[in-house]
Order: C-alpha cells, then structure tokens, then sequence
C-alpha cells in the first residue's frame, strides 16, 4: 500500500507541475490574444530579428512548442519564408530554457522559495478571475498555473526524497560510464515526448537532481534528450501540411538532433564547461549547473547556425519536394492536438490558410464557367464539366472537415476576440462551399443550354457579360482581402458592386420577361432567368462575407 500511495503521490505531483505549466502558457497567450501572432509576423524580416523574436516570444509563453507550432502555421499559410523561419527556431530554443531558471532561482535558489507563497499566489489569480469588469481572466489563470507550478514542484520534491526511496532505483542507471549517458538521453527523449515540453523534464531533472536521486552526469544526459523529445509537437503541427511547413518541422527536428549527437561526442569537456562557468561543484550546486547547461547548450548550436540560415533553408527543399499542384480527389484537415499544450493562434492560422486555398478554389471554378459564356460550345462540357464536379466535391469535403476542425478549436483556450473569429470563419466556410454550389449551378445550366440546343440571342449574351465581370469583381475583392479585417469604406465598396448586380439582375429578367409575352421559348427564357438568378446569388454570398471580414 505505501508503494501505491507513493506513486499516486508521485502522478499527482507531476500533475500538478505539469498542468500548472500548461496554464500558466494558456492564461499567457489568451491574454496576448493575437498580439503574439502580430509579432511573430512582422519582426521575422531578417535571421537577426527573427532569432530575437523566437527567443523572446518563447521567454514569454514559456513554450517553444508553442512558438514552432505557430511558425510551421505562419509557413504553411505563405506569411513567412522558410529562411525566416529557421532564424525563429534557433531563437525559440534558447528562449524555452528560462523555465528552468524560473524553476531554480524561485523554487530551489533562494532562501525563501515562493513554493511557500504558492497557494495565495494561486488564490490572487483566482480572485483576477472572478472579477469580470477587470477583464483580466486570462492573467488570473496564468497566476494560477504559476502558482500551481510551484505546489507540484513542491510536492514533487517532497515526494521524491531518497528516505522515502520512492524513485531510488534511478541510482541504479549512474556509474556506468557511456551507457549511463545513452540511457540518460534515451530516456530524456521519452520523457519529454510523452509530456511535450522540454521545460517540465529539465524542472523534473532538476528536482531529481537536488534531492541526490541521480547524479550530475546522469542529470545532463536527461536535459541533452529532451531537446529531441521535444521535437512532437513540431512534427504534430506539420501534419497534412504544406511543403514549406514541414520543412520547417524538419528544421526544428534536424537541429536537435544535431545538438543531442554533438552534446554526447563532446559530452566531457561541455561538463566542465559548464563547471567553469557555474562557482562551485556539481555536487554543491546542481541546480544552477543543470540550468545553464540546458541554456548554454542551445545557445551554443543556435549561434553556429544562425550565419548559415539560407543554406539550412536550401537544405530542407532538396529533401523536401514542392507539393504536387494538381487537386486531390480526397480533402484531409484533422484536428492533430499536441496532447499538452495546445497554442489556439497556430491552430486559427492553420484555419485561415484552408480558408484562402477555398476561396483560391472558388475563384477558378468561376474563371472556368466564365469562360463558358464566350464559348457556349461542346467544348466547354468536354474541358470543364468533369473538373468542375470534382472541385464542387472538393468543396463540400472542405467545409465538412473544417468545420469539425473550427469545433474543435473552439474548445481550446480561447480570448474572447479569438472566439469571436472562429464564429466569423465558420460563416465564411458556409458562404464559400454555397458559392461552389452556385457556380456549379450556373455551369449545368450552360450544359443544359449546350445539350437541348437551346438558342440565345447575341444581344442576350452580351447582356450577361458585364454582369458576370460584376461577380467576377465581388469575387476578386473577396479573395484579396480574405482573412483581413475591412474597415467601413472597403465594404462600402463590395456594397456598391453588389447592388450594381442587383440593377443588372432586375433589368435582365424585366427583358426576359418581355421576351417571354412576346412568344419567345419559354425553356430557353425560363434557363436564361435562372443563369440570372444562380449569378446573383453568387454576389450576395460574396458579400456577406466582405460583411463578415468586416467584424474581424
């Protein structure tokens, strides 16, 4: 029974480590909200900026996952280069190492540890958050999981003292030389992938370390792993992703593991580096030795690779092809979740690049129809009816699967602006798939027309030309500024093309109508008022979603 006790006690404790880290994270980013991705977006213009905006936005959400999930979105969505983002990397690897000293200076390295302060540090975020007028919430719970951080790794260390002997049999894996230091890395890998954050094991580390459970060596091989096991969230994000997207995950991978083989090949002489640089001997100061080898490590490989930026770049797209440019028959977007942290602006990113390749997909079903108003031929069936039934299937698989991938974003730690957005982009989802259907709509009419020989007038063609270059312009206004907030006279603009199509459509059925008393064909009439009706409906759902970017 006191086994059991112990390692329930020991579950929970890391629970508690874990899920305060984690909240901490959340509470920061919801209250950043999209200031973060504004920042990664804008201070990435050289390898230099970049590194300093991937050290300092991992310093201050305390997750480098985080920061690469959001860069391998940013590429993926064509907001960043691959170049720009191999900059970011090597800065988001150092700047995830201050936990460790956050872990060291506050929990291990001061006289008064703030473990003591922990549960009213926890009860001051709490009362943050039932304060709805303050609108500070979010910072509440970053409070909290700062203080529930400091309870776990209190109880963690308490649960872990060598007279309890709950993990002692970790002794048995130190003084046996080189294998003690694979074993160390192996284990540092499983460890960090199974929690996804290199920052929890090197505080996990570090705890084991000061209560004389594992020794320095052994200590360091751990750290050395993580930054491998660290790597799953990366490869997570770059699933079902673009080219570019996951050659910045092979980026982030590559360079760990680059970091882990140089670190074991140099495993001695870095240790007394590290021992030059930390006063005192391992023995006496364990903790601040592990912190800064877990800082001078990465910072050691990121400087050697910055300069050579553009050649890592070129690297990755010699080993990772450009995706093929022809539409699949089947649309994939899976909701993968990191299984800790889940960073809501890499996942709304990767949901705005879906909803662009859409409207890219809206726009050249269009194009294709349009140009079977010039040719009314069977040549229009033959080179375009297949593809476009295609696409028209596409479409609706595009917005069945992101539409459970919004549901499931709305479940994640959200600010309200955040929430708010995903509402929008489910709107747009809806609009897009509809104006597919319109468009295909619009193109079995033409077949119809084609098939029954029906026969129009020249002057009836005409007509409908400047109505559809009427659509093609709402159109083409949608698609430049899909994803962007449009300020009062942008949609004053879309307003305008769409109420010129509305004049258009009421004059063309008025002289339908008159062809009609006047004994025209009634079928070819009656096709002729739908192809009206089918394009102005085309118009308005285009406009409601220039209305719709409007509220972003």
């Amino acid at each position: 029974m006191n086994i059991v006790a112990s390692v329930l006690q020991l579950i929970g404790s890391l629970a508690f480590l874990l899920f305060g880290m984690k909240m901490m994270s959340d509470g920061i980013q919801k209250s950043a909200g999209s200031k973060l991705q504004n920042a990664l977006g804008f201070m990435t213009g050289n390898r230099v900026l970049g590194f300093i905006t991937g050290l300092v936005l991992t310093f201050i959400i305390q997750s480098s996952g985080a920061t690469t999930a959001m860069e391998v979105s940013f590429v993926n969505a064509g907001l960043m280069t691959l170049e720009q983002s191999v900059g970011v990397t090597l800065g988001a690897n150092i700047g995830t190492t201050i936990t460790a000293w956050i872990v060291v200076l506050l929990g291990f390295g001061s006289a008064l540890k703030i473990s003591a302060f922990a549960v009213p540090i926890f009860g001051l975020g709490y009362i943050l958050t039932l304060f709805k007028k303050l609108r500070k919430q979010s910072l509440g719970e970053a409070i909290m999981g700062f203080g529930l951080l400091f309870i776990g790794l209190d109880w963690l260390s308490d649960t872990i003292d060598p007279q309890k002997g709950t993990l002692n049999f970790l002794t048995n894996f130190t003084g046996w030389g080189a294998w003690s230091i694979l074993i160390g890395v192996v284990v540092g890998i499983i460890i960090t992938a199974l929690i996804h954050s290199s920052s929890a094991e090197s505080a996990i580390v570090i705890t084991m370390a000061y209560n004389h459970l594992i020794n320095w060596e052994f200590a360091a091989a751990l750290v050395i792993g993580s930054n491998i096991g660290s790597t799953i969230d990366a490869v997570l994000a770059s699933l079902h992703a673009s080219a570019p997207a996951k050659r910045t995950a092979l980026v982030h991978v590559l360079f760990n593991v680059a970091t882990v083989i140089l670190a074991c090949i140099f495993f001695t002489p870095f240790l007394q580096l590290i021992d030059i640089l930390i006063p005192g001997t391992p023995t006496e100061n364990i903790t601040y030795h592990i912190a800064a080898l877990h800082t001078v490590l990465k910072t050691i490989t990121s400087l050697i690779c910055l300069p050579f930026t553009k050649q890592i770049a070129g690297l990755m797209e010699k080993i990772i092809k450009d995706d093929p440019e022809t539409l699949p028959t089947e649309y994939k977007f899976e909701f993968n979740e990191t299984g800790l942290k889940e960073n809501a602006s890499s996942y709304i990113i990767r949901a705005e690049k879906e909803i662009k390749d859409m409207t890219e997909l809206v726009t050249k079903m269009f194009e294709r129809v349009r140009s079977g108003f010039d040719d009314r031929s069977e040549n229009f069936i033959a080179n375009n009816m297949d593809d476009l039934r295609k696409q028209e299937d596409y479409a609706d698989q595009m917005k069945e699967q992101l539409t459970k991938y919004l549901i499931n974003c709305s479940r994640l730690p959200l600010s309200a602006q955040q929430g708010d957005e995903l509402s929008i982009m489910q709107q747009i989802v809806d609009d897009l798939e509809e104006m597919t259907d319109d468009v295909f709509n619009v193109a079995l009419l033409l077949e119809k027309s084609i098939n029954k020989k029906m026969s129009f007038s020249q002057e009836d063609m005409d007509r409908l030309g400047p109505y559809m270059d009427l659509a093609r312009q709402i159109m083409n206004f949608v698609a430049s500024n899909i994803n962007k907030h449009l300020d009062r006279d942008q949609l004053l603009i879309a307003k305008e093309i769409e109420q010129q199509i509305d004049v258009f459509r009421k004059n063309l059925k008025k002289v339908a109508r008159k062809r009609l008393e006047a004994g025209a064909d009634v079928k070819a009439e009656l096709l002729y008022i739908d192809l009206v009706r089918q394009i102005e409906k085309f118009g308005d759902r285009a406009y409601s979603i220039a209305a719709a970017l409007s509220q972003l």
